[in-house]
């Protein structure tokens, strides 16, 4: 028995199961050929940052568009950043964007298909047991160093530098004990992290064909960096590997962040005897602050939670369509080639992913919500606001709730037909768009080239020869008659030709009444919001707006 035998089995004494009874139980996948399997992987930190959502929407739409398979795997081998009950809060927002897993963690922590545990924290064993071939094999070894800021900063710092572009020779000294030097010090009861043994030399070069930037020269790996910590838990470097291994990923998406770590990743894939696994490496998603550009922050930028679209009431497939835009730049010629069809009909190529960092654009994603919005029926619109009051907004949902068929007929207004309205971006903003359909106090500010006076005047005749019974197709003419006979021209060419000879236009005098009745100076059609209004509201309003 040689010395790496014996320090595996000192090291791994009570392995339950070893490797090969591992690469036996998965069972390579039977998939159609080209069919990729993608994996999101995120760590149970926080919320759901965009960032992270981003490389998880991608990895569905390939998946399906491969006809392959898509799993979601909880990381938590980080206890120290672990924030309880972040993995189900990524879970339900997957669910809530329509990014629902084909197998692996799910809603309710349940785990679904063969390849599990889905959890990283319920593989210890299986990494273990791949460890221990590391060690029998010479490629990894145990490290003591124990520098005056402890051990778990010792590991921090180095894989931080793992992270890092530098590219200085990092071998450890532990590579070099003796396997009587590593039993003394094991009997000692001195903690260990298991660290690869790295093969390669500074200088040496790899090739790597990443399926977003294409083949790359980069340094090779010359560090020995940690596979195992030691509190017994694998970062992410070697659980990976070894997950994505047996649980037959076939592309890695993930952020661009992570491309400088790509080496030493590789040369554990080939430690362990695996086919390395592809990798897609996108742009991070980034925010322009002034001319700057920078990754969107969990502190400045509140869009940076998926949960904010949410709870601003955007469309998921709004939400949706925007992220295809930053994805594919083809997306948004196939949209306006197929105004109509679902988006899932979108034949997603990973060749045409963005190479560079793509900007959030909220006023883009508004944009596109507005245009959504505006092809939904009155019944989807409402169940949309009815779904997104009854979670964040309780007095709104009561007042939905009494008045439901009232809040449709406003709903209804110009919607449908060549020009619908396109006045609604998100739920939240319903409110506040229609308060005066719900309230009768608001600030009305008038077009500052009319005196008080004049608005008075033309608020009086108004007042006089309101008919609030009259046809939608008499209304209008009998305001522009009205406004005739006191100095308002009826005909916008007439006026255009001679604006000195007029007080203003029929434009002008319906905003004067459209202002007093709402508060607004473009609203959707005023005969319709008179009408839900009622006469008495309405002459209400325009006598309140007269002053002396």
């Amino acid at each position: 028995m040689n010395d790496y035998i014996k320090l595996a089995e000192l090291l791994y004494p009570n392995l339950k199961l070893n490797a090969e009874y591992y690469l036996t139980k998965y069972k390579k996948r039977d998939l159609p050929h080209g069919a990729e399997v993608t994996r999101f992987a995120p760590s149970p930190t926080g919320y759901m940052h965009i960032g992270n959502f981003y490389p998880c929407f991608i990895d569905s739409r390939i998946a399906k568009s491969t006809n392959g398979v898509f799993f979601m795997r909880l990381e938590d081998t980080d206890k120290k950043r672990e924030v309880q009950g972040a993995g189900d809060i990524v879970v339900q927002v997957m669910k809530a964007f329509g990014v629902q897993p084909m197998e692996g963690l799910v809603e309710g922590g349940q785990q679904i298909g063969e390849y599990g545990p889905y959890i990283q924290s319920e593989r210890l064993d299986i990494y273990h047991a791949f460890a221990f071939e590391l060690v029998k094999n010479g490629r990894a070894f145990p490290c003591f160093c124990d520098k005056t800021e402890g051990l778990d900063d010792v590991e921090e710092r180095r894989e931080k530098m793992l992270e890092s572009e530098a590219t200085i020779l990092e071998h450890d000294p532990c590579r070099d004990l003796t396997f009587d030097e590593i039993q003394s010090r094991i009997a000692e009861g001195k903690p260990w992290a298991l660290r690869l043994r790295s093969m390669n030399q500074d200088g040496d070069k790899i090739v790597v064909n990443d399926a977003v930037l294409g083949d790359r020269e980069i340094p090779a790996n010359i560090k020995d960096v940690v596979l195992i910590k030691s509190d017994g838990i694998p970062p992410y470097a070697f659980a990976h590997a070894v997950d994505d291994h047996l649980m037959g990923t076939t592309l890695v998406v993930r952020g661009g962040e992570w491309f400088p770590s790509v080496a030493a990743h590789i040369e554990i894939f080939e430690a362990l005897g695996f086919d390395k696994v592809k990798y897609a490496h996108t742009g991070l998603i980034c925010k322009l602050d002034g001319e700057n550009k920078r990754k969107l922050s969990k502190r400045k930028d509140p869009e940076a939670d998926m949960r904010y679209f949410l709870r601003e009431g955007y469309p998921v497939q709004a939400v949706v369509e925007y992220l295809l835009n930053l994805a594919n730049s083809n997306f948004e010629i196939w949209r306006r080639e197929n105004p109509d069809k679902s988006n899932e009909e979108f034949e997603f190529d990973i060749k045409k992913l963005n190479l560079s960092d793509p900007i959030f654009d909220l006023v883009k994603l508004e944009d596109i919500s507005k245009n959504i919005i505006a092809k939904m029926s009155t019944e989807e619109v409402f169940g949309l606001l009815v779904d997104w009051a009854k979670q964040y907004d309780q007095k709104f949902y009561d007042l939905i709730q009494n008045n439901a068929d009232y809040i449709k007929a406003i709903l209804s207004i110009d919607r449908g037909g060549a020009k619908p309205r396109k006045d609604i971006v998100k739920m939240s903003g319903v409110y506040s768009k229609f308060r005066y359909m719900f309230e009768d106090d608001f600030d009305k500010e008038f077009d500052s080239k009319f005196t008080q006076e004049q608005i008075n005047t033309a608020l009086e005749a108004y007042i006089k020869t309101y008919n609030h019974s009259a046809s939608k197709d008499e209304w209008f003419p009998n305001l522009k008659n009205t406004g005739a006979e006191i100095g308002y021209c009826p005909d916008m060419k007439v006026y255009k030709k001679n604006p000195q000879d007029y007080i203003g236009s029929v434009a002008d005098y319906s905003n004067i009444v459209r202002v007093a009745v709402t508060g607004e100076r473009n609203t959707p059609d005023l005969y319709t919001i008179m009408q839900l209004l009622g006469e008495e509201k309405v002459i209400s309003r325009m006598r309140s707006s007269i002053r002396n």
